[in-house]
């Protein structure tokens, strides 16, 4: 796409915004510094249907409103005007008359740059003078397909991952240098990051947006971010954004009764409340709505050359009793459940997205059974390309959580994930809601003492690197981060002073780059073909075994997991060839604090069906341990 352009406000424009099709809203809306008429100033544009009176204040004029009012566009709900003068960082808002004639002061529902909380004005801000680096990284994009990629993504909250101390927040420029490079080294592919548009309250992580056309100012410029994915670009990382459409904050400077009436919420009081949440839930079937949300979608991947987005709590939006007690909804004009305009909104963005960026990721979190989330819309699907496996999730950190002593009984929480697998494009999921709430850290999830702790984490993450789908690991859980999540502190990095824990951390490092090394472990992970049990029944000794296979017939690998702390061998497992076998990965190997039962260099493959397979070989299974087996690349040819 060409560089985005700020355009003067034209009839048309406004005709595509009132229809719900003007999917570039952010070139003529918000407040632009722009030249006219020989003077340099800023034009500003506002959508306030009810309004009595619009106007713009700043520090320029006092913040009196009878200084600078802006016009009503004939036959529009949008008010506009130019002042001159203005420059980039000029602080400003619109004084609203509302029809019950009170003032509201609103910060820019389009501004780019915010001040930095506690305080909500708008600040005026260029955004055409960065100067991107990342040519060759789109160029390549547009020739890659994802699904046949590596897509290993660490999530991370910016204000949490490093801080110089409370609410010291790291700039965007630190972030740069520090953040990127570690996410190069520990060998992940992507950063998904919990949203950063402007937000009032911390601890919302996020998710209550006030400004969505703004990268939050509690790490800098916004063009200090643009930086940051110009880095990530160039260190061949992709950048994925949390992205919330469902709902917003109610903080008075934002969107809730934008001009004195519900304009961006819906009508009805009960649906507009989100009780949940605490938030105002979007009128997804309002087009004027339908153009500000699916232009900032668009905004973030065109202005910020990001390369995807994660949409949070789709749920909320396909379905009106979300959240919901019986009488507090009323059903759809057929009688059901389903949010008509929701889902109807969910297909139209996602056409929109695919349109304009065709590789773009555009992932769902979605738990519930709504069925072709990730199918394209003319095959009657919503048209995400990804979603968030939560029932692998769920089903996985109940069974881990589970003495070893009676996974027994609940095997088939490991195997039932594989009944549906290939339903969906799947990303297993490790993210940051699992680690809130008293629901304990990852690694504080585990049973066990301090070894074993350690030794099923292992285990756990090497099954999930081996489970067919793309990966994603909240930050800290790469070296055993102890304590849950806070929002509020960084991470306790000081563990890596710690044995167990440094060693948890060059194991989840030396595990990434194995799953990047092996395409079987990705090339196929959206079709049967890339996987095969070899035993899914061993529930008495809780164990595992199957194959996953990528493009190359003569590569594959074996994974063998043992959930219990107990050696087993020999255990023989089925093989599909002939040959003599090694094992290159073992997640008890004493440098990541393993008690060392490994197996020997060479595995002979014996000519004694077994598990549905031509062959078999006796292996040593180690305990709370994950093991990957390659047959050596010479053939033996088969009687």
């Amino acid at each position: 796409m060409k560089k985005w352009e700020a355009s003067p406000y034209s009839e048309y424009d406004r005709y595509l915004f009132h229809q719900g099709t003007h999917y570039a809203s952010y070139s003529f809306m918000g407040g632009h510094l722009v030249e006219e008429k020989g003077q340099a100033g800023a034009r500003f544009a506002v959508w306030a249907p009810q309004a009595r009176r619009v106007s713009v204040v700043g520090d320029f004029n006092h913040w009196d409103g009878r200084q600078h009012p802006l016009e009503k566009m004939p036959g529009s709900g949008i008010w506009a005007g130019f002042i001159p003068g203005l420059q980039e960082g000029d602080l400003y808002k619109y004084e609203i008359l509302t029809p019950q004639g009170t003032l509201n002061l609103k910060a820019d529902p389009f501004g780019f740059w915010a001040e930095k909380k506690p305080h909500t004005a708008s600040r005026l801000c260029d955004l055409h003078s960065y100067e991107w680096q990342d040519h060759k990284w789109r160029e390549d994009k547009y020739r890659r397909n994802s699904y046949t990629e590596p897509m290993l993504i660490y999530e991370v909250h910016l204000g949490s991952w490093r801080q110089h101390g409370h609410e010291d927040y790291y700039s965007y420029q630190e972030l740069t240098r520090e953040l990127v490079d570690y996410v190069v080294e520990m060998g992940y592919t992507h950063i998904e990051l919990l949203p950063i548009m402007e937000h009032p309250f911390d601890g919302s992580w996020g998710y209550q947006v006030m400004g969505y056309y703004a990268p939050t100012s509690r790490h800098g410029h916004p063009r200090d971010f643009m930086a940051f994915v110009d880095y990530c670009h160039q260190k061949g990382i992709g950048v994925i954004l949390d992205w919330v459409p469902g709902h917003f904050v109610k903080d008075d400077p934002g969107l809730r009764l934008f001009d004195g009436t519900p304009c961006y919420e819906y009508s009805e009081a009960r649906r507009a409340e989100n009780k949940g949440w605490g938030t105002s839930n979007f009128d997804l079937g309002k087009t004027e709505v339908q153009s500000f949300l699916i232009s900032n979608a668009l905004y973030w991947l065109d202005v910020f050359h990001l390369d995807g987005i994660r949409v949070d709590a789709v749920a909320s939006i396909l379905y009106l009793d979300y959240g919901r007690k019986p009488g507090e909804w009323n059903p759809n004009s057929k009688g059901g459940r389903e949010n008509l305009e929701g889902v109807a909104f969910l297909r139209k963005l996602n056409e929109e997205i695919f349109a304009r960026f065709p590789s773009a990721l555009v992932m769902a979190e979605e738990s519930t059974s709504w069925p072709l989330v990730t199918m394209p819309t003319y095959l009657g699907g919503l048209g995400f390309n990804y979603k968030w496996n939560m029932g692998w999730m769920n089903d996985m950190l109940k069974y881990m959580e589970e003495d070893p002593i009676h996974r027994k009984y609940h095997h088939n929480l490991v195997t039932f994930s594989l009944m549906y697998a290939f339903s969906e494009n799947f990303v297993l999921p490790l993210s940051h809601d699992e680690v809130v709430h008293g629901k304990r850290s990852l690694l504080n999830k585990m049973p066990g003492d301090y070894w074993q702790k350690f030794a099923n984490l292992r285990a756990f993450l090497g099954y999930m690197m081996g489970h067919p789908g793309k990966k994603l690991l909240f930050m800290g859980y790469e070296f055993g981060q102890f304590i849950e999540w806070k929002y509020d502190e960084d991470l306790d990095w000081h563990l890596l002073d710690y044995p167990m824990h440094r060693q948890m951390w060059e194991y989840n490092k030396a595990l990434n780059h194995f799953y990047q090394e092996h395409p079987p472990l990705w090339e196929l992970d959206f079709s049967w073909e890339g996987f095969e049990w070899i035993d899914a029944n061993d529930s008495e000794q809780s164990v595992l075994s199957f194959i996953r296979r990528g493009y190359d017939p003569d590569d594959f690998l074996i994974v063998v997991v043992n959930f219990t702390p107990v050696v087993r061998e020999p255990y023989r497992i089925g093989v599909p060839e002939l040959g003599v076998y090694e094992e290159i990965f073992n997640s008890d190997d004493p440098q990541w604090g393993g008690s060392g039962q490994k197996n020997a260099d060479k595995l002979q493959a014996q000519e004694q069906p077994w598990h549905n397979q031509k062959y078999s070989l006796e292996l040593k299974l180690p305990p709370l341990a994950t093991i990957f087996l390659r047959k050596g690349k010479e053939r033996d040819k088969e009687g």
